[in-house]
């Protein structure tokens, strides 16, 4: 009776976290459309960054729910190739995505670019705060009750987007208050840096997969 009782939790648990990966995909994919249409059209480039950011979690998110369905199958064990080959190509998106903040930045240093507004960068950053901030912390939770290893690190990876959010929203408060010039390229410079140590992590984690892959 009593294993029965912690199978059903346990599988209710993979549950919620199948759930909270796929809120995930889902809330990025809104929140990246929002975010390019305004930061194009108000010229905001670290909010147009901050949404082409949000379009690689969604290939993250995506890659973290196909290992949560394998996991679930398979105990924890056969994290499998799909999972390096997920891992490795968001990877590859944040060293590009990377490259691509780095070149905007410049070129709004070179040719002076500042935004018509920001307004709409307070106002997405804060509702990103709060939002990824429950469920980075539900995640970590979850995965703990788990014990797995792989959804904790996603918890940990969807704090790294509150931080982004906060270069976002400091960068936008800065310019909605004092007109900082060229705030606008040090925001994507913030943004740029927190994409390289989440491509960084990407291929650490596919490392590490492809170690215990070897292991079985």
């Amino acid at each position: 009776m009593h294993t029965t009782t912690i199978t059903h939790t346990k599988g209710a648990l993979w549950r919620i976290a199948r759930g909270l990966a796929l809120f995930t995909v889902l809330y990025n994919i809104g929140e990246g459309l929002i975010s390019l249409y305004f930061g194009v059209s108000d010229a905001a480039l670290t909010l147009a960054g901050f949404g082409a950011d949000s379009f690689i979690e969604v290939i993250s998110g995506l890659g973290i729910l196909a290992m949560i369905v394998r996991l679930q199958r398979h105990k924890g064990r056969d994290r499998g190739r799909f999972e390096q080959l997920a891992l490795r190509t968001t990877g590859v998106c944040f060293y590009a995505l990377v490259i691509l903040l780095m070149v905007g930045a410049a070129l709004s240093l070179w040719q002076g670019r500042q935004p018509e507004t920001t307004t709409a960068g307070v106002v997405i950053s804060l509702i990103s705060i709060g939002i990824m901030r429950g469920l980075a912390a539900w995640k970590i939770r979850t995965g703990k009750r788990l014990q797995s290893a792989p959804i904790i690190a996603d918890g940990q990876c969807t704090m790294v987007c509150v931080y982004m959010s906060v270069v976002l929203l400091v960068s936008s408060l800065l310019y909605v208050w004092f007109r900082i010039p060229y705030i606008d390229a040090a925001g994507m410079l913030g943004l740029a840096w927190f994409s390289l140590k989440e491509g960084q992590e990407s291929f650490e984690k596919a490392n590490g997969a492809e170690c215990c892959d070897r292991c079985h």
